[in-house]
């Protein structure tokens, strides 16, 4: 698995491990932290091996699935790391998508809603094809996604590679970066520290909140179906972001102020999956709710806080 210290990759691990089965983790530790998975690490079904996919490495070892996980996935990361971001998408899967020719294992791809840009369909089904600006700043992102996809088909169509391929909705949970950027974490951080709660745009805009635990269920189900083409895992309950900071401000009673700032620039309008194939294929939905899941994201966020300095 690459990307095996991230936030979402540390729990799919963790999944597997209890299940199990056997898990070669590949790491750069670009943004993702041994933390995450030292729990794992004494584990006699656990290795861990520092390096970079998008890079020549080696493995060792007979596989039944590779798992691609490796990306900078937070607007803060990708758009200081492009190149990066870019390298991970394109040269990244091509090189574990021939481990997985190579072993003759399936393959799973976790890529992302942005590769439906500011969606003019709403509620976004896998068939839309999306409305991503290819040269905008957050293109690096979206565009190596959108590759990656195209790639991981290929490899599909000409090698019989046996491919899944899972399209994320913003999630959340614990081992997110505090300062990551994405909304989950910038609200809470903020909110813990008695800061003002900062809104881009008039926080009209939309978005839906998946639990890590409910999204790596989905993926592990993904993992082992026989659907090829794009899945869409994420909750399908939407909020404005208005509505979500105000209930981060409920659930933690929290009276710090909102503070408006200019939308970045290509920031979707509306973030909403349509999960009737999840459904339909993995029998797969979330059932963590929002208060349930905000509440160990909570515990886990002031566990890590850094003191403020007097």
């Amino acid at each position: 698995m690459s990307g095996a210290a991230g936030f979402i990759g540390s729990h799919f691990c963790d999944r597997l491990i209890a299940d199990d089965h056997s898990v070669v983790a590949l790491d750069n530790l670009m943004t993702g932290a041994t933390r995450n998975v030292e729990h794992l690490l004494k584990h006699p079904n656990f290795d861990f091996v520092e390096c970079d996919v998008a890079k020549a490495f080696t493995t060792e070892g007979k596989f039944d699935a590779v798992l691609h996980l490796a990306s900078l996935a937070s607007p803060k990361d990708y758009l200081e790391h492009p190149i990066e971001t870019l390298e991970a998408g394109s040269t990244g899967t091509q090189n574990m998508l021939d481990i997985a020719k190579e072993h003759g294992a399936r393959f799973l791809l976790t890529s992302t809603s942005e590769t439906y840009g500011d969606p003019l369909v709403h509620p976004q089904v896998e068939t839309y094809w999306g409305n991503v600006n290819p040269v905008g700043p957050r293109s690096c992102y979206d565009e190596s996604k959108r590759y990656a996809e195209a790639l991981t088909m290929a490899y599909h169509r000409v090698h019989g590679v046996r491919t899944n391929i899972a399209r994320i909705f913003n999630t959340y949970g614990p081992r997110m970066q505090l300062h990551d950027g994405r909304v989950v974490p910038a609200f809470l951080d903020q909110v813990l520290r008695g800061e003002p709660i900062t809104i881009f745009g008039d926080g009209s805009q939309t978005r839906s909140f998946c639990y890590v635990k409910d999204l790596v269920e989905g993926l592990y189900k993904l993992m082992l179906s026989d659907e090829r083409y794009p899945v869409n895992l994420g909750n399908p309950q939407e909020l404005t972001i208005l509505e979500f900071a105000e209930q981060i401000r409920r659930f933690t009673g929290s009276k710090t102020p909102l503070v408006f700032q200019p939308l970045p620039e290509d920031d979707p309008k509306k973030r909403r999956p349509n999960i009737d194939k999840a459904k339909t294929v993995l029998g797969w939905e979330p059932i963590v709710s929002l208060e349930e899941g905000l509440r160990e994201t909570v515990a886990y966020f002031q566990g890590r806080l850094e003191p403020t300095p007097a």
